[in-house]
């Protein structure tokens, strides 16, 4: 009898299946708007509002709430008013700041991902970037904003480390959306590109 009431409450519904529901429910809010920040989706200047996304997800306000909290902790988003949030403003200490820590950790991850890189990361890679290059010869500024994300986010991927690739989205969570002011480098930040993916193959051919 003892035994029996013990297992209802390891595997009952209601100790396990709600609070696991409510809480998948919150992360795909969060892993919704971190994507709608690391496209270029929200732009400095422009704001959303709890009930504008709440509509937009069909979900009630409270696991947007929620979401904002998390991204607001992390400097991805800061209030704007009372009820809509936006882009944090970015002064030059701040902007030095992350780039000084981008300089050491993303070359990081790329040495792991030539490193370890496999035929399908390479060929993923080159994927995007056909896709990069097409949207900066068509002039296409959010297919270039995403396009580059996806390429040196499969490139970080290939480095095999999960806390790794957290590390550096929570970097590009505070400075991606200011790549929309960098779009007259697009072409030479192309050539870049081409190097990074050429190096993840040679990387491939010396092993």
């Amino acid at each position: 009898m003892t035994d029996g009431r013990q297992a209802e409450l390891i595997v009952g519904p209601a100790a396990l299946i709600t609070p696991l529901s409510r809480d998948t429910l919150q992360d795909q809010v969060h892993r919704q708007l971190c994507d709608l920040i690391l496209d270029g989706r929200l732009a400095p200047g422009e704001t959303i509002t709890i009930h504008g996304l709440a509509d937009a997800f069909g979900v009630s306000p409270m696991p947007i709430r929620e979401a904002l909290k998390r991204l607001t902790a992390a400097n991805a988003l800061t209030i704007v008013s009372g009820r809509s949030v936006g882009i944090p403003p970015l002064s030059r200490a701040r902007l030095t700041d992350l780039r000084n820590v981008r300089l050491e950790i993303e070359p990081l991850a790329a040495a792991w991902a030539v490193a370890r890189a496999t035929p399908g990361d390479i060929a993923t890679a080159g994927r995007h970037l056909a896709g990069v290059e097409a949207a900066a010869a068509a002039g296409d500024l959010e297919g270039y904003l995403r396009s580059n994300r996806a390429l040196h986010f499969s490139i970080y991927r290939a480095s095999g480390s999960e806390i790794l690739l957290r590390i550096i989205e929570d970097l590009w969570l505070q400075i991606s959306p200011y790549f929309h002011k960098l779009h007259a480098s697009y072409a030479a930040a192309n050539s870049h590109h081409r190097e990074m993916v050429d190096a993840l193959g040679a990387g491939d051919r010396l092993r």
